[in-house]
């Protein structure tokens, strides 16, 4: 961009700032359910799910009383999933994925015959790694994925085809696939954007998603079961979160319209990518590297709450005032999923050496609930989500950051499909939600006396 043009660009941002702030009084003078949350803080129920539950409060008396936090797969509490998954000493995820989209726990031939079937499609389709990827890479490998979800409508022999079992065909392809084109856009990545060594593996069909997946992002294609097991962990716990969370709702939003599967799904990944989504895994990252950086003993619980204090008065790091993987919607006393992968995170670090860093999270989880609390007194102390040590776990899986949050997507687009197949058969009506104007109507104004 010129200097002239940046001028211009400029000079329109202030005037189109100028002109859209609305008073804040008057979301509840008209009773706005702002994010779609009630004054209590409970979502706007505007949907029913079969798919998933996030339990973290009771409502009594129209008030929430927190209760222990709990994620609910079909029924099914996702900590008893993950015990037979390691009972048997086998990878959990791809059990998860027949569960939500078929609604049943599958018997291990059912789950052989899936996963086989899974194993067989991690295969891009021909000339798509070239034309579609390595073409056209992207710094962001999110912005890569949702343009690759994109891209496969245009190889797709029978892409606007509505019917459940071509829905469930273009989901299933797109959950076998996902792993590979992250792994893809990430080696492109590494070669245009970072100038290092691209390496294209081809995935085995053999093995689980979480095994594909470090294979491809490895220049040796090494890695270990530990390591493989605690990624399938991880993809477990992301799967599912409800048809509330962002990106689930925006798939139920955009396949009530009628469109197609990889519209829906693309427009899903865009939202996962956000700060305030899936993305938030990345800022917890960035937010400990400042935190290591500017906090010179990792052990003094002074040193660290003081620094939490300043974060949290906008003093430091990025200056927002957030404290990045605390507080979520629904849990209060306890994300389920935050403390399995803590106390998973425990092992490794011990087995790493890196007893003071997961020391130091351990602090930031114990500190910062009162800090925010003090800072904001709206009477809801908060916990600790997912998100604070997914990131640590990734990074010592040795993981590159710029793909925490595409892990994500991996993991999430079984609940997404499932959601999706749940609209088309369930719903039927599409989303419409009112907005108020609060402009008054003008008299048109001729360009000449303008």
């Amino acid at each position: 961009m010129t200097e002239s043009e940046s001028l211009f660009i400029g000079r329109l941002s202030v005037l189109a700032e100028r002109n859209d702030p609305i008073d804040k009084s008057l979301y509840d003078k008209y009773d706005v359910k702002r994010g779609l949350r009630n004054k209590n803080g409970t979502g706007v129920l505007v949907g029913l799910t079969s798919i998933g539950d996030v339990v973290g409060y009771e409502v009594q008396d129209n008030k929430k009383i927190a209760i222990p936090g709990r994620l609910v797969y079909r029924g099914y509490n996702v900590e008893d999933l993950i015990k037979d998954a390691e009972s048997h000493n086998q990878f959990g995820y791809e059990q998860c994925v027949y569960l939500l989209l078929f609604g049943e726990l599958p018997t291990q031939a059912e789950l052989d015959h899936f996963k086989a079937y899974l194993g067989s499609l991690r295969q891009l389709p021909d000339n798509f790694t070239e034309d579609m990827i390595m073409k056209a890479p992207s710094a962001d490998i999110m912005n890569k994925l949702a343009r690759g979800v994109l891209a496969s409508y245009s190889y797709d022999s029978n892409p606007e085809d509505r019917s459940l079992s071509n829905v469930l065909r273009q989901c299933i392809e797109l959950i076998s696939r996902f792993s590979t084109l992250t792994a893809y856009a990430y080696q492109a990545k590494r070669r245009y954007y970072d100038g290092k060594s691209m390496y294209i593996h081809n995935p085995l069909p053999e093995l689980s998603t979480a095994e594909n997946f470090l294979r491809l992002i490895r220049n040796n294609k090494a890695f270990t079961d530990e390591e493989a097991k605690l990624l399938d962990l991880a993809l477990i716990l992301h799967a599912e979160h409800g048809g509330g969370n962002n990106s689930s709702l925006t798939v139920h939003v955009v396949s009530s319209a009628d469109t197609d599967t990889y519209s829906a799904i693309g427009a899903a990944v865009g939202s996962l990518k956000g700060r305030r989504h899936g993305g938030a895994n990345i800022q917890v990252a960035a937010m400990m590297n400042d935190i290591k950086e500017n906090v010179k003993d990792w052990s003094s619980e002074t040193e660290v709450k003081r620094y939490l204090e300043k974060i949290a008065n906008k003093e430091a790091f990025n200056h927002t005032g957030l404290i990045y993987g605390m507080g979520h919607a629904i849990y209060t006393i306890n994300d389920p999923r935050a403390t399995i992968l803590r106390d998973r995170a425990a092992n490794l670090a011990h087995e790493k050496g890196l007893d003071e860093e997961y020391n130091l999270y351990k602090m930031v989880e114990k500190f910062s609930p009162d800090i925010l609390y003090e800072k904001h007194g709206d009477g809801k102390k908060i916990c600790a989500n997912v998100d604070l040590y997914s990131g640590f776990i990734y990074s010592m899986l040795n993981i590159p950051q710029e793909l925490f949050t595409p892990i994500f997507a991996i993991s999430r687009i079984a609940g997404w499909s499932a959601h999706r197949i749940e609209e088309i058969v369930a719903g039927g009506k599409i989303y419409r939600p009112a907005y108020k104007n609060i402009s008054a109507e003008r008299d048109y104004i001729p360009i000449e006396k303008r």
